[in-house]
């Protein structure tokens, strides 16, 4: 309840300063009197929220299905041909997960730059599905491990090929952990600051963190402007859990059941 309270009262204070207007001297802690929606107005307006409203939703939407396919697809060999080598492919992929990206974030940079990637969209989401895409392959293959592999057999008896057994059996099975996925590499796509401010540099293609930590430094001493516009940039996946939420934990507990 304790840990509940905590992570709420951010939130809670985000929300309340965001619908006050600057005449409204009463504490943070207090709901305002009347809602004062001319925050959202300015904050969307002087931070060009539109345009990276479009950005984020094209990167994240283009990210997250690729992580999907390409994590589901990887991950059905590992979990059902049992060799050394896919054995060790699995783990090499696992442990890229403890690379942190700033520590090769210079040798990253020469490398966008040498392809022609700085300011461009493709970019970024290569570098979003290379970095998500470890977990991905270690939920899904844990989750895959879990279904019977008679169900494999029965459906090559009937003359279905490997392809067919995978989109039409296999994948429909992981709704669960492909919500899971979808919303752990939604999130973090969505957030995403430390590639961004490097690789999307022009004011076109800033995505809504680095617009928004622009807009901070020139507004900080707004803070219903700056509140309001945290709390529309956080909206699309509050919204995005709330419609998912039932499915969330149970792919997530059994993603993680077998590596």
């Amino acid at each position: 309840m304790i840990i509940s309270v905590i992570h709420i009262m951010p939130f809670y204070l985000l929300t309340t300063v965001s619908f006050k207007s600057a005449a409204d001297m009463s504490s943070k802690w207090l709901p305002p009197t009347e809602l004062y929606f001319d925050n959202f107005i300015n904050a969307w307006e002087q931070a060009h929220l539109g345009q990276a409203f479009v950005n984020n939703i094209f990167i994240t939407i283009v990210s997250v299905l690729l992580i999907v396919l390409l994590g589901a697809c990887a991950s059905y060999p590992l979990a059902r041909v049992k060799t050394r080598l896919n054995r060790f492919m699995f783990l090499f992929f696992i442990s890229a997960m403890i690379v942190p990206p700033l520590t090769i974030l210079v040798p990253l940079y020469k490398f966008i730059v040498d392809i022609g990637g700085l300011n461009q969209p493709w970019a970024i989401i290569l570098l979003h599905v290379t970095f998500n895409l470890p977990m991905t392959i270690f939920l899904f293959t844990g989750f895959i491990n879990t279904i019977p592999k008679e169900l494999d057999e029965a459906a090559m008896i009937d003359g279905m090929g490997r392809f067919g057994l995978f989109f039409r059996i296999i994948m429909p099975l992981l709704k669960p952990v492909t919500v899971t996925v979808i919303i752990l590499t939604g999130v973090n796509v969505w957030n995403d600051y430390q590639f961004s401010v490097f690789f999307l540099q022009n004011s076109e293609s800033h995505t809504l963190t680095v617009a928004l930590s622009s807009f901070f430094s020139q507004y900080v001493n707004n803070v219903g402007w700056v509140a309001a516009g945290a709390l529309l940039s956080s909206l699309p996946m509050i919204i995005l859990y709330l419609f998912l939420q039932k499915y969330f934990i149970s792919g997530l507990s059994s993603g993680a059941v077998k590596g």
